[in-house]
């Protein structure tokens, strides 16, 4: 029987977005993005974010819904994603969820319930103010001290490190534990689980390339224009890698050399994170996508399996 949800996922850079446009060419699919940092306007060339020409004719969901100044979480992105396929099965397309947000793609696959009294508001602003002073890094080995699982898989994500914090804290349990246990459970789509990868050397080098067009492209510029409309380096869409290192430059913490070279390594061990993420999820096909010779034969590949 076909498939009812395709996911294409892996870590960033790895050439996910010209796969699941091939894909959606062949079988007649919409794609859903599972990228924290593409919902926002105006945060184009540091999101990596598609042309409209680069779409080539395929709808995308979840692109460009918000702007820089509001928040966005996994539960709005479960609640949006889920409208969106409802959408697409609507249509009778098959939707297709590409991204590298590896929670955001369990917490759809999965229909995680984000239940009451795991976070607090109150309690997230102290640990955000304790971090202020402290650090990443010490509120890293906090986190480590209780969960080294949660430690290695969020290293350098302060956000999702403070999150793990709080919703120990809050219930005794560890977001590790958590996440395990989502993973047991059976989900709610009939889905076909594609991550992409290739040799860590080729992906760091494509990493670095990456990031030195999106300067070539103006992501200094970029930065500029969302600073000067009031988007500050607390906000959500300010917490993307290439924009918090951009921010931080501007506000006279590093010089600009300084600045790019944090963008390449802390995507580079971004990707690292992403890949263990991959491989603790269930039934996953793995497609090393040096294997072809290009994006057309990948997704050849793929349209074979989704329709059984």
């Amino acid at each position: 029987m076909p498939k009812e949800l395709i996911i294409i996922a892996g870590p960033t850079a790895v050439g996910k977005s010209a796969v699941s446009i091939a894909l959606a060419k062949r079988t007649g699919g919409e794609i859903i993005s599972a990228d924290s940092m593409q919902v926002y306007n105006k945060m184009d060339i540091g999101s990596a974010k598609l042309s409209v020409d680069e779409m080539q004719g395929i709808r995308h969901h979840l692109i460009d819904i918000l702007e820089p100044t509001e928040d966005f979480n996994v539960s709005i992105f479960r609640d949006r994603a889920e409208e969106a396929l409802r959408d697409i099965q609507g249509r009778r397309a098959l939707p297709i969820m590409c991204g590298g947000t590896g929670f955001y793609i369990q917490a759809l696959l999965y229909g995680i319930d984000f239940a009451e009294g795991e976070t607090d508001a109150g309690l997230r602003s102290c640990l955000e103010a304790e971090a202020e002073s402290v650090g990443t890094e010490a509120m890293e080995d906090r986190l480590r001290s209780f969960d080294p699982v949660s430690a290695e898989i969020y290293h350098g994500n302060l956000k999702r490190i403070i999150r793990a914090i709080e919703y120990h804290e809050l219930t005794g349990r560890l977001m590790s534990d958590k996440n395990a246990k989502e993973r047991a459970k059976e989900p709610q789509y009939d889905a076909a689980y594609f991550v992409l990868t290739m040799p860590r050397d080729m992906l760091y080098e494509r990493i670095d390339k990456r990031v030195d067009l999106m300067m070539e492209q103006g992501l200094l510029e970029e930065v500029k224009a969302l600073a000067d409309m009031g988007v500050t380096r607390d906000m959500t869409s300010m917490q993307g890698l290439g924009y918090r290192q951009i921010y931080d430059y501007l506000n006279g913490e590093y010089d600009l050399d300084t600045a790019v070279s944090e963008i390449k390594k802390q995507t580079r061990h971004f990707a690292k994170r992403q890949l263990t993420w991959f491989r603790r999820e269930k039934e996953v096909i793995w497609l090393d996508v040096t294997k072809y010779n290009n994006s057309e034969e990948i997704a050849e590949y793929m349209a074979g399996i989704v329709n059984g």
